[in-house]
């Protein structure tokens, strides 16, 4: 089953982004909490390689896709840009993320909106560098909110992803089944009230093509000189792309 049809509740009547929505609406309040106890506080280390490699292009104006609470644009003020725009479809993650904007004082630096990745209300070629940490497995229209971020970028600039990935050597790969599948839904139940949020997570993760396969569909959608590079024995992936 692919990525695009895993739907956080199965019952419901609403589309994938809806749902989407509602999920982190749901989970906002203790998503940052929880994030660092299922990575083990790794997610902090691969983040700043999403940076590292940003910080190249020194970029004036980023955008940061599935912004969430914000954890990554933050970061990326430190490369000293005009403006980081965050962006992403839940207005209760957005809501954390403006409370740390704010103590960092950094709201005037980083802006946060409630959008959707796939029509975004920006004009073509805005972007030096454009992020997405963990939220391309949530589009409901892969294809469609690729193609939406090669539009908003900059023929000069630098698309970054990191997503989860699956393990492909023995041990890490049954290792890593048995977290997800198993330790990941029981840690999401005890923190969260939304039940369903973290098998979903894992669900859409399992799924979600990685490596080589995540490559030819950026270039499908108008992306070049691919790269991919697994981090954590392949548990995420960091790939760079331009246009």
């Amino acid at each position: 089953m692919s990525a695009e049809k895993i739907n956080p509740y199965k019952d419901s009547e609403l589309g994938k982004k809806e749902q989407v929505a509602q999920m982190f609406d749901n989970i906002s309040e203790k998503y940052d909490g929880l994030n660092r106890v299922i990575s083990l506080g790794i997610d902090v280390k691969w983040r700043k390689k999403v940076v590292d490699i940003v910080s190249k292009n020194n970029p004036k104006q980023i955008l940061d896709i599935a912004t969430g609470t914000g954890d990554l644009a933050l970061m990326m003020a430190d490369l000293n840009p005009n403006k980081i725009v965050g962006l992403d479809i839940s207005a209760g993650m957005l809501e954390v993320g403006k409370q740390k904007i704010a103590k960092a004082n950094l709201t005037d630096k980083i802006e946060m909106i409630v959008g959707d990745s796939e029509d975004m209300p920006f004009n073509d070629n805005t972007f030096d560098a454009i992020t997405v940490s963990f939220g391309v497995r949530n589009f409901a229209n892969l294809n469609k909110g690729l193609k939406e971020i090669a539009r908003v970028l900059k023929p000069t600039g630098v698309l970054v992803i990191l997503e989860t990935s699956n393990p492909t050597k023995f041990p890490f790969k049954q290792g890593y089944k048995f977290y997800t599948n198993f330790i990941l839904p029981i840690i999401g139940k005890l923190f969260s009230k939304d039940k369903v949020a973290y098998s979903y997570l894992s669900e859409s993760a399992n799924s979600f093509p990685f490596g080589e396969a995540l490559n030819n569909i950026l270039q499908k959608n108008g992306f070049t000189s691919t790269e991919h590079k697994p981090v954590t024995f392949g548990v995420a992936t960091i790939y760079t792309a331009s246009k």
